[in-house]
Protein backbone atom coordinates (compact mmCIF):
# COMPACT_ATOMS: atom_id res chain seq x y z
CA UNK A 1 0.00 0.00 0.00
CA UNK A 2 1.28 3.43 -0.92
CA UNK A 3 2.27 5.72 1.92
CA UNK A 4 2.88 9.43 1.74
CA UNK A 5 6.51 10.40 2.09
CA UNK A 6 7.58 11.37 5.57
CA UNK A 7 7.86 15.05 4.55
CA UNK A 8 4.29 15.01 3.21
CA UNK A 9 3.00 13.36 6.38
CA UNK A 10 4.73 16.07 8.38
CA UNK A 11 3.09 18.77 6.29
CA UNK A 12 -0.35 17.19 6.73
CA UNK A 13 0.12 16.88 10.47
CA UNK A 14 0.96 20.56 10.67
CA UNK A 15 -1.86 21.65 8.33
CA UNK A 16 -4.60 19.95 10.33
CA UNK A 17 -4.03 21.82 13.59
CA UNK A 18 -3.39 24.98 11.61
CA UNK A 19 -6.75 24.60 9.85
CA UNK A 20 -8.41 23.84 13.17
CA UNK A 21 -6.87 26.96 14.66
CA UNK A 22 -7.97 28.98 11.65
CA UNK A 23 -11.57 27.82 12.07
CA UNK A 24 -11.47 28.65 15.75
CA UNK A 25 -10.17 32.11 14.97
CA UNK A 26 -12.90 32.67 12.35
CA UNK A 27 -15.56 31.49 14.81
CA UNK A 28 -14.21 33.81 17.46
CA UNK A 29 -14.19 36.73 15.06
CA UNK A 30 -17.78 36.02 14.04
CA UNK A 31 -18.77 35.84 17.68
CA UNK A 32 -17.04 39.13 18.42
CA UNK A 33 -18.78 40.70 15.41
CA UNK A 34 -22.17 39.45 16.62
CA UNK A 35 -21.50 40.78 20.11
CA UNK A 36 -20.34 44.15 18.79
CA UNK A 37 -23.41 44.37 16.56
CA UNK A 38 -25.54 44.14 19.70
CA UNK A 39 -23.56 46.86 21.54
CA UNK A 40 -22.56 44.30 24.15
CA UNK A 41 -19.19 43.59 25.74
CA UNK A 42 -17.87 40.07 25.76
CA UNK A 43 -18.27 39.89 29.53
CA UNK A 44 -21.93 40.94 29.23
CA UNK A 45 -22.36 38.39 26.46
CA UNK A 46 -21.16 35.60 28.74
CA UNK A 47 -23.56 36.74 31.48
CA UNK A 48 -26.41 36.87 28.98
CA UNK A 49 -25.76 33.34 27.75
CA UNK A 50 -25.18 31.73 31.15
CA UNK A 51 -28.29 33.32 32.71
CA UNK A 52 -30.66 32.46 29.88
CA UNK A 53 -33.75 30.77 31.42
CA UNK A 54 -33.88 27.05 30.78
CA UNK A 55 -37.42 27.44 29.40
CA UNK A 56 -36.28 29.97 26.80
CA UNK A 57 -33.94 30.37 23.87
CA UNK A 58 -31.18 32.98 23.68
CA UNK A 59 -29.60 32.82 20.20
CA UNK A 60 -25.85 33.51 20.37
CA UNK A 61 -26.10 35.54 17.15
CA UNK A 62 -28.59 37.95 18.76
CA UNK A 63 -27.70 37.72 22.45
CA UNK A 64 -29.96 40.53 23.63
CA UNK A 65 -33.06 38.67 22.38
CA UNK A 66 -34.85 36.10 24.56
CA UNK A 67 -37.54 33.81 23.13
CA UNK A 68 -39.92 32.35 25.72
CA UNK A 69 -42.99 32.10 23.47
CA UNK A 70 -45.19 29.01 23.10
CA UNK A 71 -43.75 27.30 26.19
CA UNK A 72 -46.88 26.88 28.30
CA UNK A 73 -45.43 29.24 30.93
CA UNK A 74 -47.64 30.30 33.84
CA UNK A 75 -45.20 32.90 35.10
CA UNK A 76 -42.47 35.10 33.66
CA UNK A 77 -39.02 33.58 34.17
CA UNK A 78 -36.16 35.74 35.41
CA UNK A 79 -34.56 37.15 32.29
CA UNK A 80 -30.87 38.00 31.78
CA UNK A 81 -29.88 41.61 32.55
CA UNK A 82 -28.91 42.63 29.03
CA UNK A 83 -32.18 41.65 27.33
CA UNK A 84 -33.60 44.15 24.83
CA UNK A 85 -36.26 42.02 23.16
CA UNK A 86 -38.39 39.64 25.22
CA UNK A 87 -40.98 37.40 23.58
CA UNK A 88 -43.52 35.83 25.97
CA UNK A 89 -46.54 35.49 23.68
CA UNK A 90 -48.77 32.41 23.55
CA UNK A 91 -48.36 31.26 27.15
CA UNK A 92 -50.59 30.99 30.22
CA UNK A 93 -49.15 33.95 32.13
CA UNK A 94 -51.56 35.65 34.54
CA UNK A 95 -49.33 38.06 36.46
CA UNK A 96 -46.71 40.65 35.50
CA UNK A 97 -44.76 41.37 38.67
CA UNK A 98 -41.82 43.59 39.53
CA UNK A 99 -39.89 40.58 40.72
CA UNK A 100 -40.19 38.80 37.37
CA UNK A 101 -38.76 41.75 35.44
CA UNK A 102 -36.34 43.09 38.03
CA UNK A 103 -33.35 42.40 35.75
CA UNK A 104 -35.02 43.68 32.58
CA UNK A 105 -34.04 47.33 32.94
CA UNK A 106 -32.78 47.47 29.33
CA UNK A 107 -35.93 46.15 27.67
CA UNK A 108 -36.93 47.87 24.43
CA UNK A 109 -39.55 45.42 23.21
CA UNK A 110 -41.93 43.32 25.36
CA UNK A 111 -44.43 40.93 23.78
CA UNK A 112 -47.06 39.51 26.14
CA UNK A 113 -49.73 38.75 23.54
CA UNK A 114 -52.07 35.77 23.95
CA UNK A 115 -51.78 35.19 27.69
CA UNK A 116 -54.26 35.37 30.58
CA UNK A 117 -53.14 38.65 32.13
CA UNK A 118 -55.79 40.61 34.02
CA UNK A 119 -55.58 44.23 35.10
CA UNK A 120 -55.33 43.04 38.71
CA UNK A 121 -52.42 40.87 37.66
CA UNK A 122 -50.34 43.84 36.46
CA UNK A 123 -48.34 45.09 39.43
CA UNK A 124 -48.53 48.87 39.75
CA UNK A 125 -45.43 50.61 38.46
CA UNK A 126 -43.99 47.57 36.72
CA UNK A 127 -43.92 49.16 33.27
CA UNK A 128 -42.74 52.53 34.54
CA UNK A 129 -39.64 50.78 35.86
CA UNK A 130 -38.78 49.71 32.30
CA UNK A 131 -37.23 53.07 31.52
CA UNK A 132 -36.11 52.17 27.98
CA UNK A 133 -39.22 50.36 26.76
CA UNK A 134 -40.35 51.35 23.25
CA UNK A 135 -42.94 48.72 22.25
CA UNK A 136 -45.44 47.05 24.58
CA UNK A 137 -47.66 44.28 23.21
CA UNK A 138 -50.49 42.95 25.39
CA UNK A 139 -53.05 41.86 22.80
CA UNK A 140 -55.50 39.01 23.44
CA UNK A 141 -55.40 39.11 27.23
CA UNK A 142 -58.02 39.81 29.93
CA UNK A 143 -57.30 43.46 30.69
CA UNK A 144 -60.22 45.68 31.67
CA UNK A 145 -58.32 48.97 31.80
CA UNK A 146 -55.29 50.52 30.14
CA UNK A 147 -52.24 49.67 32.28
CA UNK A 148 -50.68 52.57 34.17
CA UNK A 149 -48.34 54.19 34.76
CA UNK A 150 -46.43 53.73 31.50
CA UNK A 151 -42.83 54.68 30.69
CA UNK A 152 -42.36 58.02 28.88
CA UNK A 153 -40.14 56.31 26.27
CA UNK A 154 -43.03 54.24 24.87
CA UNK A 155 -43.63 54.52 21.11
CA UNK A 156 -46.18 51.78 20.46
CA UNK A 157 -48.90 50.41 22.75
CA UNK A 158 -50.93 47.49 21.42
CA UNK A 159 -53.87 46.38 23.57
CA UNK A 160 -56.33 44.99 21.03
CA UNK A 161 -58.79 42.21 21.83
CA UNK A 162 -58.93 42.59 25.59
CA UNK A 163 -61.92 43.58 27.72
CA UNK A 164 -60.93 47.19 28.24
CA UNK A 165 -63.82 49.49 29.13
CA UNK A 166 -61.82 52.15 30.96
CA UNK A 167 -59.04 54.57 30.06
CA UNK A 168 -57.88 56.22 33.29
CA UNK A 169 -57.68 60.03 32.96
CA UNK A 170 -54.06 61.10 32.67
CA UNK A 171 -52.78 57.64 31.76
CA UNK A 172 -51.13 59.06 28.63
CA UNK A 173 -49.65 62.15 30.25
CA UNK A 174 -45.95 62.37 29.53
CA UNK A 175 -46.06 59.86 26.67
CA UNK A 176 -44.64 62.37 24.21
CA UNK A 177 -43.14 59.64 22.00
CA UNK A 178 -46.23 57.43 21.62
CA UNK A 179 -47.13 57.28 17.92
CA UNK A 180 -49.35 54.17 17.78
CA UNK A 181 -52.23 53.23 20.07
CA UNK A 182 -54.20 50.08 19.24
CA UNK A 183 -57.37 49.52 21.27
CA UNK A 184 -59.47 47.63 18.73
CA UNK A 185 -61.72 44.81 19.81
CA UNK A 186 -62.39 46.03 23.35
CA UNK A 187 -65.49 47.29 25.20
CA UNK A 188 -64.90 51.02 25.09
CA UNK A 189 -67.96 53.28 25.15
CA UNK A 190 -68.21 56.98 24.41
CA UNK A 191 -67.72 58.04 28.05
CA UNK A 192 -64.34 56.27 28.09
CA UNK A 193 -62.95 57.96 24.98
CA UNK A 194 -62.94 61.64 25.85
CA UNK A 195 -60.55 64.56 25.65
CA UNK A 196 -59.60 64.05 29.30
CA UNK A 197 -58.89 60.36 28.80
CA UNK A 198 -56.76 60.92 25.69
CA UNK A 199 -54.84 63.90 27.02
CA UNK A 200 -51.09 63.60 26.57
CA UNK A 201 -50.99 61.93 23.14
CA UNK A 202 -49.05 64.79 21.61
CA UNK A 203 -47.23 62.72 18.96
CA UNK A 204 -49.92 60.20 18.06
CA UNK A 205 -50.04 59.15 14.40
CA UNK A 206 -52.27 56.07 14.39
CA UNK A 207 -55.16 55.21 16.70
CA UNK A 208 -57.27 52.10 16.23
CA UNK A 209 -60.64 52.08 18.00
CA UNK A 210 -62.36 49.60 15.70
CA UNK A 211 -64.73 46.96 17.10
CA UNK A 212 -65.72 48.79 20.26
CA UNK A 213 -69.09 50.19 21.43
CA UNK A 214 -68.74 53.78 20.23
CA UNK A 215 -71.83 55.68 19.10
CA UNK A 216 -70.16 59.03 18.41
CA UNK A 217 -66.84 60.12 16.94
CA UNK A 218 -64.09 60.13 19.59
CA UNK A 219 -63.28 63.58 20.89
CA UNK A 220 -59.95 65.03 21.97
CA UNK A 221 -57.70 63.38 19.39
CA UNK A 222 -54.40 65.23 18.90
CA UNK A 223 -53.81 67.26 15.71
CA UNK A 224 -50.95 64.89 14.79
CA UNK A 225 -53.41 62.05 14.09
CA UNK A 226 -52.88 60.70 10.58
CA UNK A 227 -54.61 57.30 10.68
CA UNK A 228 -58.01 56.98 12.38
CA UNK A 229 -59.64 53.54 12.38
CA UNK A 230 -63.23 53.32 13.67
CA UNK A 231 -64.63 50.28 11.85
CA UNK A 232 -67.38 48.13 13.37
CA UNK A 233 -68.82 50.55 15.89
CA UNK A 234 -72.31 52.09 16.04
CA UNK A 235 -71.45 55.59 14.80
CA UNK A 236 -74.39 57.36 13.14
CA UNK A 237 -73.06 60.83 12.38
CA UNK A 238 -69.99 63.04 12.19
CA UNK A 239 -70.13 66.57 13.66
CA UNK A 240 -69.71 69.32 11.04
CA UNK A 241 -66.54 70.73 12.57
CA UNK A 242 -65.04 67.40 13.64
CA UNK A 243 -61.96 67.51 11.43
CA UNK A 244 -61.02 71.14 12.12
CA UNK A 245 -58.69 69.96 14.83
CA UNK A 246 -57.33 67.08 12.76
CA UNK A 247 -55.51 68.71 9.83
CA UNK A 248 -53.31 65.68 9.07
CA UNK A 249 -55.87 62.88 8.74
CA UNK A 250 -54.91 60.88 5.66
CA UNK A 251 -56.49 57.46 6.34
CA UNK A 252 -60.02 57.33 7.71
CA UNK A 253 -61.86 54.02 8.18
CA UNK A 254 -65.52 54.00 9.14
CA UNK A 255 -66.59 50.69 7.64
CA UNK A 256 -69.49 48.79 9.24
CA UNK A 257 -71.09 51.60 11.18
CA UNK A 258 -74.59 53.13 10.95
CA UNK A 259 -73.81 56.18 8.83
CA UNK A 260 -76.64 57.47 6.64
CA UNK A 261 -76.71 60.52 4.34
CA UNK A 262 -78.15 62.72 7.09
CA UNK A 263 -75.23 61.89 9.34
CA UNK A 264 -72.66 63.34 6.94
CA UNK A 265 -72.55 67.15 6.64
CA UNK A 266 -72.19 68.31 3.03
CA UNK A 267 -68.46 69.02 2.97
CA UNK A 268 -67.37 66.89 5.91
CA UNK A 269 -64.67 65.12 3.89
CA UNK A 270 -63.37 68.23 2.14
CA UNK A 271 -59.91 67.74 3.62
CA UNK A 272 -56.79 68.36 1.57
CA UNK A 273 -54.89 65.81 3.65
CA UNK A 274 -57.13 62.80 3.14
CA UNK A 275 -55.93 60.04 0.79
CA UNK A 276 -57.96 56.97 1.77
CA UNK A 277 -61.62 57.06 2.83
CA UNK A 278 -63.50 53.86 3.74
CA UNK A 279 -67.26 53.94 4.27
CA UNK A 280 -68.23 50.39 3.33
CA UNK A 281 -71.18 48.55 4.91
CA UNK A 282 -73.11 51.62 6.01
CA UNK A 283 -76.53 53.04 5.02
CA UNK A 284 -75.58 55.65 2.44
CA UNK A 285 -77.76 56.24 -0.60
CA UNK A 286 -75.55 58.90 -2.17
CA UNK A 287 -71.86 59.30 -2.84
CA UNK A 288 -70.52 61.99 -0.47
CA UNK A 289 -68.55 64.95 -1.77
CA UNK A 290 -64.84 64.24 -1.80
CA UNK A 291 -61.69 66.38 -2.15
CA UNK A 292 -59.52 66.35 -5.25
CA UNK A 293 -56.65 64.85 -3.26
CA UNK A 294 -58.51 61.63 -2.39
CA UNK A 295 -56.99 58.53 -4.00
CA UNK A 296 -59.00 55.60 -2.57
CA UNK A 297 -62.74 55.55 -1.86
CA UNK A 298 -64.56 52.50 -0.46
CA UNK A 299 -68.36 52.68 -0.72
CA UNK A 300 -69.21 49.03 -1.28
CA UNK A 301 -72.25 47.49 0.40
CA UNK A 302 -74.31 50.61 0.97
CA UNK A 303 -77.68 51.52 -0.58
CA UNK A 304 -76.44 53.74 -3.40
CA UNK A 305 -78.66 53.64 -6.48
CA UNK A 306 -76.82 55.99 -8.84
CA UNK A 307 -73.54 57.82 -9.33
CA UNK A 308 -73.30 61.19 -11.03
CA UNK A 309 -69.89 62.52 -11.96
CA UNK A 310 -71.20 66.06 -12.24
CA UNK A 311 -72.43 65.95 -8.63
CA UNK A 312 -69.40 64.43 -6.94
CA UNK A 313 -66.60 65.83 -9.13
CA UNK A 314 -64.48 68.00 -6.80
CA UNK A 315 -63.42 70.43 -9.55
CA UNK A 316 -65.24 72.36 -12.24
CA UNK A 317 -65.25 71.21 -15.83
CA UNK A 318 -62.86 73.97 -16.89
CA UNK A 319 -60.30 72.78 -14.35
CA UNK A 320 -60.19 69.28 -15.84
CA UNK A 321 -57.70 70.54 -18.42
CA UNK A 322 -55.10 70.56 -15.65
CA UNK A 323 -55.19 66.79 -15.28
CA UNK A 324 -51.84 66.29 -16.89
CA UNK A 325 -50.31 68.81 -14.51
CA UNK A 326 -51.56 66.58 -11.64
CA UNK A 327 -53.84 69.30 -10.36
CA UNK A 328 -57.08 67.49 -11.02
CA UNK A 329 -58.86 64.77 -9.01
CA UNK A 330 -56.49 62.01 -7.93
CA UNK A 331 -59.08 59.26 -7.32
CA UNK A 332 -57.70 56.01 -8.71
CA UNK A 333 -59.62 53.40 -6.74
CA UNK A 334 -63.39 53.33 -6.21
CA UNK A 335 -65.39 50.42 -4.78
CA UNK A 336 -69.09 50.46 -5.47
CA UNK A 337 -69.91 46.74 -5.43
CA UNK A 338 -72.79 45.61 -3.26
CA UNK A 339 -74.94 48.67 -4.04
CA UNK A 340 -77.98 49.13 -6.29
CA UNK A 341 -76.25 50.92 -9.15
CA UNK A 342 -77.41 49.98 -12.61
CA UNK A 343 -75.03 49.95 -15.58
CA UNK A 344 -73.64 51.55 -17.61
CA UNK A 345 -70.99 53.51 -15.70
CA UNK A 346 -71.71 57.23 -16.20
CA UNK A 347 -69.40 58.86 -18.73
CA UNK A 348 -69.09 62.05 -16.67
CA UNK A 349 -67.72 59.98 -13.80
CA UNK A 350 -64.90 58.68 -15.97
CA UNK A 351 -64.28 62.16 -17.44
CA UNK A 352 -63.87 63.69 -13.99
CA UNK A 353 -61.82 60.86 -12.51
CA UNK A 354 -59.78 59.88 -15.51
CA UNK A 355 -57.27 57.96 -13.39
CA UNK A 356 -59.98 55.34 -12.93
CA UNK A 357 -60.45 52.31 -15.14
CA UNK A 358 -63.63 50.25 -15.05
CA UNK A 359 -63.35 46.60 -14.10
CA UNK A 360 -66.00 44.06 -13.17
CA UNK A 361 -65.81 43.23 -9.48
CA UNK A 362 -68.50 40.69 -8.73
CA UNK A 363 -70.28 39.61 -11.87
CA UNK A 364 -73.88 39.06 -10.94
CA UNK A 365 -76.96 40.82 -9.77
CA UNK A 366 -77.29 42.64 -6.45
CA UNK A 367 -80.82 43.90 -5.90
CA UNK A 368 -81.27 43.86 -9.66
CA UNK A 369 -78.09 45.85 -10.32
CA UNK A 370 -74.63 44.96 -11.51
CA UNK A 371 -71.82 45.13 -8.97
CA UNK A 372 -68.55 46.70 -10.02
CA UNK A 373 -65.49 48.50 -8.82
CA UNK A 374 -63.31 51.08 -10.46
CA UNK A 375 -59.59 51.09 -10.06
CA UNK A 376 -56.79 53.12 -11.54
CA UNK A 377 -53.25 52.51 -12.59
CA UNK A 378 -50.37 51.89 -10.25
CA UNK A 379 -47.20 53.96 -10.32
CA UNK A 380 -45.59 51.68 -12.90
CA UNK A 381 -48.29 52.50 -15.43
CA UNK A 382 -49.98 49.08 -15.35
CA UNK A 383 -53.52 48.62 -14.17
CA UNK A 384 -53.58 47.62 -10.52
CA UNK A 385 -56.52 45.97 -8.79
CA UNK A 386 -55.96 46.59 -5.09
CA UNK A 387 -59.32 45.25 -3.94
Amino acid sequence: MWKAPRQSRFLLSTVRPTLKMFLLIVSALLLVEAVCAQDMSYADYLVQMTECPKECKCPPSIPNTVYCDNKGLKSIPTVPPHTWYLYLQNNQIEVVSTNSLRNATQLRWLNLNHNKITSAGVEEGIFLSLSRLLHLYMEDNLLTTVPSPLPPTLEQLRLSRNRISKIPPGVFNGLDHLTLLDLQGNKLQDNAVTEANLKGLTSLIQINLAKNDLKIMPMGLPPTTTQLFLDSNGIEKIPADYFKGLPKVAFLRLNQNKLADGGLPKNIFNLSSILDLQLSHNQLTEVPKIPASLEHLHLNHNQIKSVSGSKICPVSGSALDNYFQEQGPQLRYLRLDGNEIKPPIPLDLMVCFNLLRARPFAVGQVHGSLSFQLCGQDHSGTEGDRG
